[in-house]
Parts: structure tokens; sequence; C-alpha cells
């Protein structure tokens, strides 16, 4: 009986080897990769990684994955710090990051905002008290209310104590209150200062002021040149108005509240504030 003739062997190399050889090549350009990375240069760096993020959205998180740091730069013998590098690159490091900057980095800008009004007016405060201290130093804290805001320090005087009825011509009395408020004005001159007029709701209809609006402008011009004349301010951070009877801060149908409208306002805005 003839022998049957057995199958040859398949031509070429059993097939495990050519899917051995296959990630033997991918491991070794992945590390080829690595070890070029290390000497590449900043700006080509930052290019492929931010590639590499918009793409695969492997770094979403934190900060650069490949940087001056822990495995790339330094070659991958510091695998015994892999934690510290993943903690840099995609998570939020409890102990090897700065917690205070990433909290402030996360804030929204109605937070970072809430926080300048804050500084603002502890700012301000600060400097109201300043400013009290000199008007009773002065003898003059009993004719000037002073108040602020996170934008400014206020300073309120009265109009009777400054100008007759119906007039915009200061009396003489009144330069000896602002020649003292004037002098503390010096200290700030840095930022902005605002003179503003305000009168009552009682009609004015005089040749020389036909409306509120005028009288009021005229008083606040008349500070305002009187504080030129007698100081060393820039006249560039002064500036005036006249709001008429737009802003009240008392019932105009008593007596005493339209005495307390009838008034001029100083307003020292803090150089921080634009």
């Amino acid at each position: 009986m003839a022998k049957r003739k057995e199958d040859a062997p398949p031509a070429g190399s059993p097939a495990w080897m050519a899917t051995f050889s296959d990630l033997m090549n991918l491991l070794l350009c992945f590390f080829v990769m690595l070890f070029a990375m290390s000497s590449i240069e900043e700006a080509k760096l930052q290019e492929f990684v931010a590639a590499m993020n918009n793409t695969f959205s492997i770094f979403d998180g934190g900060a650069s994955a490949i940087g001056d740091g822990f495995l790339i730069s330094n070659g991958v013998s510091q695998l015994n710090e892999l934690d510290q590098y993943i903690n840099s690159t995609g998570k939020v490091a409890d102990s090897e990051t700065d917690g205070e900057d990433f909290e402030e980095f996360e804030k929204s800008p109605e937070a970072l905002e809430e926080m300048r009004q804050e500084q603002l007016l502890q700012e301000n405060e600060e400097r109201m008290e300043e400013i009290e201290e000199s008007l009773q130093e002065s003898d003059i804290a009993d004719e000037v209310e002073i108040s602020f805001t996170a934008q400014y320090v206020k300073l309120t005087m009265n109009g009777g104590l400054l100008f007759d009825s119906g007039s915009a011509q200061l009396k003489e009395e009144a330069g000896q209150i602002i020649d003292k408020v004037g002098r503390i004005l010096e200290r700030y001159g840095e930022g902005t200062i605002e003179i503003e007029g305000h009168t009552d709701n009682v009609p004015i209809n005089s040749v020389q002021y036909p409306s509120n609006e005028e009288l009021s402008s005229a008083r606040a011009l008349s500070v305002f040149y009187y504080l030129l004349d007698s100081t060393a301010l820039d006249p560039v951070h002064v500036k005036h108005a006249g709001m008429g009877e737009r802003v009240p801060i008392a019932d105009n149908s008593t007596p005493e509240g339209r005495s307390r409208n009838r008034r001029v306002e100083i307003l020292i805005y803090n150089p921080s504030v634009r």
C-alpha cells in the first residue's frame, strides 16, 4: 500500500512571530518618540501637546502632560514618581500643587469681580477713616458728612453753609471750610475727584439761572475753581457736574429734607477704579 504523502509545512515564519514583530516595532517607535521629545524645542513641544489635547482630549483637567518634569525631560527612569507625574498632567495634586492658585484659576469672572469689589470696599473704608480723622483734626467734622462705596469716598457739605439761596457765589465763611477740605483732597489727588452740585425740587427761574440744572452746575463750578486756585490739585484729575434735583437724599416734601438735598458732594475715587 502506497504511503500517503504528508502535507509540507507552510513556508515562512510562524504566524505568531509576525504579530510579535509588529508589537516590538510599535514599542520601539514609542520609546524613540519619547526620547526624541526630551530634546524638542519648547515652542514645538507646546504645539504638539495642544494638538494632542484638541484631537484626543487626553490631557483635560490639568497642566501640560509633557514639560520640564518627571518622566520625559529626565528620561523614563523615574517611574516611581508616576503618581506625581499624573497629578501634574490630569488630576489636581493635593500636596504637590498650589491649592490657592488652582482655586483662583477655577473662579468664575463673577466671583473674581466680587473679590475685586470687596477689596475696593476695604481700601475705601480705610481711606474714609483716614479722612474722618483729618476732618476732626481740622474742626470741620460737624460741617462735612462722610460715606463710602467700593468706588469712592464721598464728602457732603450742606448748601446753606456755602451759598445764599438761589446763588452760586461762595459765602466768605465757606472759604474756610473748603480750604481745609482742599488740604485733605491734595493727599488723594492721584485718583479722580468729582465735584457735584445738587438742589431741591423747588423750581428756580431767575435771569441768571433758568433752572435747577444751571444752578447746581454753577455751584459745582464755583467749588471747582476755588479748589484749583487754593490747592495743588491737578485739574486733569478734577471734574465737576450739576445734578439738579435728580439725586435727592431726603424727602423734598419737608423743609428739612429740602435743606439736606441742597448740597455739594465731593467724590474721591479709588485710584484703582477706571
